[in-house]
């Protein structure tokens, strides 16, 4: 817990969880083997997608969806539109794969990618539209997916922090062509490190699965090479870690969206000092984390940061934006002011974690820790 009261995430492997590891250790093969073929057939079907394909991390979920795009015709320098606002692995892996981030702004009252401003990113090296549900909240997929349709782009859904959200009774990462997911630590489906492609076309599965491991043909052990590919794989005893959280998620999901709900409404009285993320018509929003914007654009969110802090409460900013407030994406010669919502998240904004193995009491302490700092 590394002294937090309030830590972003941890990991408590079970007897679920060992027993999956026992069985890993005993076949003398932790690799891709049994654990990763369940995780990945149990996977799809809670969710209801067609395939799910596991890798080693989130980020390798989106190097190899980005790389399927050049598979499919996208060439090297080619734009993958993407928000600004978002952690930096949904860039890097679009440079990872040899293409381009086209960043869009974000809008302040979701978190994420602003449709209305799209199209107005397009060009004629653009490839596909990549979104991410910012904290869970998900994104507006109908307007989206018809800018997709116009311009016959694909859509790359990053669902790293949405396990389980829903839009209309259809749960994210089956809107768009790929869908991705992160099963690191603070994720609500954990396998220590993991994450996972899923996607409802056979075609697109067949390719994942070639990258995602060297780029072998069909998946066979023989080394036939059909294209430049990766050691994306997850291996059996992330997977085990993994199938215990699968087996666990419906209680853990309700656990933390009773931790929501709570936080939001002992915190209801400060909406005149902060933005809160309740969920919109139609969604449901997926407990990942708990996001807070001050109403106050030109206050800094460091004062707030470290009255968290010294109240053992672990929280991160609000990840700003990318290419304006990183230096890792400076190269790509964006400047200041480009984004004005994303900058503005990034001065002031943060999040904290709301997982399961929080009690009631603690979820009281982080709202009396922000009603003093107000007070």
């Amino acid at each position: 817990m590394n002294g937090y009261r309030v830590s972003f995430g941890h990991i408590e492997v079970g007897e679920s969880g060992r027993r999956y590891l026992d069985q890993a250790l005993s076949r003398n093969w932790v690799s891709e083997g049994t654990n990763v073929q369940m995780f990945e057939t149990r996977f799809a079907g809670r969710f209801g997608y067609r395939h799910a394909i596991a890798t080693s991390s989130g980020t390798d979920a989106g190097i190899v969806a980005a790389a399927a795009l050049t598979e499919l015709g996208a060439k090297r320098g080619d734009e993958v539109i993407t928000p600004a606002l978002a952690f930096t692995a949904t860039a890097n892996c679009v440079l990872a794969a040899g293409l381009v981030p086209k960043f869009v702004d974000v809008e302040l009252e979701t978190l994420n990618i602003d449709p209305a401003l799209i199209e107005d990113a397009i060009t004629p090296r653009t490839k596909a539209i990549q979104v991410v549900h910012t904290m869970g909240k998900p994104c507006r997929m109908k307007e989206i997916l018809e800018i997709a349709a116009r311009h016959k782009l694909a859509v790359i859904e990053d669902c790293c922090e949405a396990h389980g959200a829903t839009l209309g009774g259809k749960v994210v990462g089956s809107f768009g062509g790929f869908g991705l997911f992160s099963f690191y630590a603070a994720h609500l489906i954990c396998s220590a490190e993991g994450g996972m492609i899923v996607t409802d076309s056979q075609k697109l599965a067949d390719l994942c699965r070639s990258l995602r491991t060297h780029g072998r043909r069909g998946g066979q052990l023989y080394f036939h090479f059909d294209r430049v590919g990766y050691n994306s794989k997850m291996n059996d005893l992330e997977a085990a870690i993994g199938l215990e959280g699968l087996e666990q998620f419906d209680q853990n999901f309700e656990t933390r969206r009773r931790h929501r709900r709570r936080l939001l409404e002992l915190i209801a009285p400060l909406e005149e000092h902060l933005i809160l993320y309740p969920d919109g018509s139609g969604e449901v929003i997926s407990p990942h984390a708990f996001p807070l914007v001050l109403r106050n654009e030109k206050r800094s969110v460091e004062g707030l940061y470290e009255h968290l802090e010294k109240h053992a409460i672990q929280c991160k900013t609000l990840f700003g934006s990318l290419p304006t407030q990183h230096r890792a994406f400076a190269f790509l010669g964006y400047k200041s002011g480009a984004f004005p919502i994303a900058e503005r998240v990034g001065r002031t904004g943060l999040h904290f974690g709301l997982h399961q193995y929080l009690k009631d009491d603690d979820i009281e302490h982080v709202a009396e820790t922000l009603r003093a700092y107000f007070a």
